[in-house]
């Protein structure tokens, strides 16, 4: 007995040594990422050269998520950025007397590509001001050196490298491994380029999808050799033939073609930044983070107006309920629209939207508070990186829709995915199924058997249905003839510059270009911006992860570029009822 005391209080007094040990570990990481979380007060010091690096994922908003930049390997942290601080940061230093530059150090950005020409655009602007860009690499991408290609001396690694190729769209089948688990994805669709369930039916794309990637992923091409010509006075014939030829095989090739103004090494990049700022001693070299400088305060003061134009983030997969800040949850998103809506002081609305679609439920029903907030107020759309399918549904009722020419948009049709896992389960697994029902139709949908020809008629009235209520909303939004709609939908996506020429969009441009637009129809000269939906407050965000809602932060670190299989599964896995979505992801590097 005295053995059994023994040990027993041993093992009690080790599990309350452990929980206290865990107990400060935690209150320490608490305390570390409450106080990260917190935007410091940022001096700057004259002559300082912004260190731009983007090497963090770019969402739209910034987020109030103080782990969206732990590193839980190293337990360090970095705070992202959103497109929103960067571009506001950017103008900001336009007018800073103390900055005299940006030092613009990419290399792979985690971004789309309409994100990097919001950015692209927004440099650009800053050099109206006088101040200079030099950017450096040790490796260029094909996307970081069209954002490095507006820089008045672009420097490379001489034993660094660079991109140029063209771009290429592929895609991920699934069909053979379907085949191989006997499980039969039932699929049924309106919209000949409704290619987003073809992963699940073919083991190639079709000749429809084929089309429309070529078209969309051309025209993303040309903005950039557009671009790139522009300001680096190459003629677009030149740059195609370098594509085609890959004759920017290495870094002296690339200094040859004009394609970067100096190879050289961190010290003579160093050098050259005393040189701009007319400074002898090293030491007296102030570069200052990008992230750091968005804390410094403004160089003029805020707005004394009472006016307001709401901003709404709509980011991420279109569900039905919530949502959270990287999904569209109807019930989140349309409380955000009405009560920008009943505000008084909310002059115009600003709905960015970045989603590739979702549930066609939970589009219609974000749809129609976007159609009550137009009647009384101008609703104005700017598109992101893809505002398609579903992300154009619920952008479609605006007063004026912006995109950027790289915007991915339309894939205006609608689908359905019923898997039929029988084989699967009797072949694979042994597991029978059997039951009774009162009705016909008592199981349906049914998953664990095939459908029946009355079945798939049932679901194909349904998505005809819905089709139809969708064009009939785009050509009511857009003051055109359904049959015009019919002709360009089909689940077709478009870039945002082929999207302005067949009247999807209404203008080319960025998130401000939107906001400028919604204050000028609201005849207002002084306003402020209010951000919504009201993200949670950082210690709200800190329990949140230790409860299990940070496995995504922690799954993209680990999988890396890999993440996005793994997301698109588990998005179409999730599945629930008819989908307005986009076919696939798109990546431009």
């Amino acid at each position: 007995m005295r053995e059994f005391f023994k040990f027993t209080f041993a093992s009690m007094l080790g599990f309350i040594l452990a929980s206290f040990i865990v107990f400060i570990i935690g209150i320490g990481l608490l305390m570390s990422v409450a106080s990260f979380s917190k935007k410091e007060t940022v001096t700057v010091p004259a002559k300082t050269i912004l260190h731009i690096t983007l090497d963090s994922e770019i969402s739209d908003r910034a987020p109030e998520n103080p782990f969206a930049g732990f590193n839980f390997n190293d337990m360090n942290a970095s705070r992202p950025m959103g497109l929103d601080e960067i571009l506001e940061s950017l103008k900001k230093a336009a007018s800073d007397k103390n900055v005299s530059g940006i030092l613009l150090d990419v290399s792979t950005i985690p971004a789309g590509i309409a994100s990097i020409e919001e950015i692209r655009n927004a440099l650009i602007e800053f050099k109206k001001s006088g101040k200079f860009i030099v950017s450096y690499s040790e490796a260029y991408t094909q996307k970081s050196y069209y954002l490095a290609s507006v820089s008045d001396k672009i420097c490379l690694n001489p034993a660094g490298s660079m991109e140029f190729k063209g771009l290429a769209g592929n895609v991920v089948f699934f069909k053979g491994m379907l085949d191989k688990l006997e499980i039969e994805a039932q699929v049924i669709r309106h919209g000949k380029f409704k290619s987003a369930v073809e992963p699940f039916m073919n083991d190639k794309m079709s000749e429809a999808s084929k089309e429309q990637t070529l078209t969309y992923v051309n025209a993303i091409w040309e903005q950039m050799l557009k671009g790139i010509s522009e300001t680096r006075k190459i003629s677009r014939e030149e740059l195609k033939t370098i594509a085609d030829n890959y004759s920017v095989d290495s870094p002296q090739a690339a200094f040859k073609l004009k394609f970067v103004d100096q190879l050289c090494y961190k010290d003579e990049l160093i050098d050259e930044l005393k040189k701009r700022v007319s400074i002898s001693n090293e030491k007296d070299l102030k570069i200052m983070k990008f992230a750091k400088y968005a804390s410094a305060p403004e160089n003029e003061e805020n707005s004394g107006s009472n006016d307001k134009i709401a901003v709404i983030y709509a980011s991420g997969n279109i569900i039905s309920g919530e949502g959270d800040d990287e999904s569209i949850g109807s019930e989140r998103i349309s409380k955000a629209i009405r009560k920008a809506r009943l505000d008084e002081k909310v002059k115009a609305i600003v709905l960015r939207v970045n989603s590739p679609g979702g549930s066609a439920l939970a589009s219609d029903v974000i749809w129609r508070e976007m159609v009550l907030a137009k009647k009384v107020k101008p609703v104005v759309v700017s598109m992101g990186d893809v505002a398609a399918s579903g992300g154009y549904y619920i952008s479609c009722a605006a007063s004026k829709i912006f995109a950027s020419p790289n915007t991915i948009t339309g894939s205006i049709g609608v689908f359905g995915v019923i898997p039929n896992t029988q084989k699967f389960f009797n072949n694979k697994l042994g597991v029978t199924f059997d039951g009774v029902k009162t009705n016909t139709y008592a199981d349906f949908i049914p998953t664990t058997r095939p459908m029946s020809a009355d079945e798939k008629n049932i679901i194909t009235r349904e998505i005809e249905n819905i089709y139809t209520t969708f064009i009939t909303h785009v050509a009511e939004g857009r003051k055109m003839e359904v049959a015009q709609i019919d002709s360009i939908g089909q689940g077709r996506v478009w870039s945002g510059t082929d999207a302005k020429r067949i009247g999807l969009v209404d203008e080319l441009g960025g998130f401000e270009d939107a906001v400028a637009a919604a204050a000028k129809l609201a005849k207002l000269d002084d306003y402020k911006l209010m951000e919504l939906p009201v993200q949670k407050d950082p210690f709200t965000r800190i329990l949140e992860s230790f409860s299990g809602d940070n496995t995504s932060v922690l799954l993209k670190k680990e999988l890396g570029p890999a993440y996005s299989y793994y997301s698109y599964l588990k998005n179409m896995s999730q599945i629930k009822g008819i989908q307005a979505m986009m076919p696939y992801d798109i990546e431009v590097e």
